[in-house]
């Protein structure tokens, strides 16, 4: 069973990333995960990460490969998915802050539908019809992901899971968008009042989370980067960002992201720790009942 779990994994890797991974590393780095996966009797798991981190490409592997093994079905969710609308972000950046008008921090997202899945999932209220998000045309898809049936929820997001940020951190300015167009913090402190409240409101319903740790912000720049060429050779079209585009992009994340960093490690139930080709290098279970 065991080596056709193997075979499986190196399949479904290979057709998410179109490259070849050794015996070894799935041996390593996949399988664990996967058997705690299919051992564990816990249902809803986060999975967070920095952008670029492989948190979705790990998220549709499981789901596939736990589909393939077993009469379980998975219900994934991005965070991603739950962005409001154009309209909507462009309301929202009149009523509070211009730099809401860019999707990605706390309080661009739909939490109230997010919310209404999840209590769906928790009372088999099914089918459950989810949104999908187009970010090359930067707004809310007409297409929808319907489950009919589930056993195991993830709901994976590169903010999900992250405590709110400390005021001292909060206020630092770490680059020219938050020194130059939130000079005031109300930026700021909207994003993380949103985190503090809605958000944990839907984190702590969660049993798990497993958060992919890069080896630094720096890489995380590269690697969106990389994710805009990709999705571009994907969909054939030209309409991506370039590199100063994605670099000043990164920026409105930068500040989470580098308070994730730091402090999921002490709140992750699984450590994974990413190298610099995004491949993983250590996994650590931090709580006992992990193993």
């Amino acid at each position: 069973m065991k080596k056709n779990i193997e075979l499986i994994i190196q399949k479904e890797l290979n057709k998410l990333t179109s490259k070849k991974f050794s015996k070894n590393y799935i041996c390593n780095y996949i399988l664990p995960i996967i058997d705690y996966f299919n051992k564990t009797n816990d249902k809803k798991f986060i999975i967070s990460g920095s952008q670029g981190a492989g948190k979705s490409t790990l998220s549709q592997l499981i789901k596939m490969v736990i589909e393939k093994t077993s009469s379980k079905k998975v219900m994934l969710l991005s965070i991603d998915d739950y962005y409001y609308s154009k309209i909507d972000r462009y309301n929202i950046s009149k009523q509070v802050h211009p730099l809401l008008m860019t999707r990605g921090v706390p309080g661009t997202h739909d939490i109230k539908k997010l919310k209404e899945h999840l209590r769906q999932f928790k009372k088999k209220q099914f089918p459950i019809s989810a949104p999908t998000f187009n970010k090359l045309k930067d707004d809310i898809s007409k297409k929808t992901k319907v489950f009919n049936k589930a056993d195991i929820l993830i709901l994976e997001g590169w903010c999900c899971g992250s405590n709110p940020i400390e005021n001292k951190f909060l206020y630092k300015n770490l680059n020219k968008i938050e020194r130059d167009l939130d000079k005031d913090f109300k930026w700021r402190k909207y994003f993380n009042s949103k985190l503090k409240n809605e958000y944990q409101q839907i984190f702590k319903t969660f049993d798990r989370i497993i958060y992919l740790q890069p080896p630094s912000f720096q890489f995380v720049q590269k690697w969106r980067y990389t994710q805009e060429k990709n999705n571009a050779k994907k969909t054939k079209t030209k309409n991506f960002m370039d590199k100063n585009t994605t670099k000043n992009f990164i920026l409105y994340y930068e500040k989470l992201t580098k308070w994730m960093i730091k402090n999921m490690p002490d709140k992750a139930d699984m450590l994974i720790k990413i190298d610099k080709e995004q491949k993983i290098k250590k996994i650590i279970f931090m709580t006992d009942n992990f193993q």
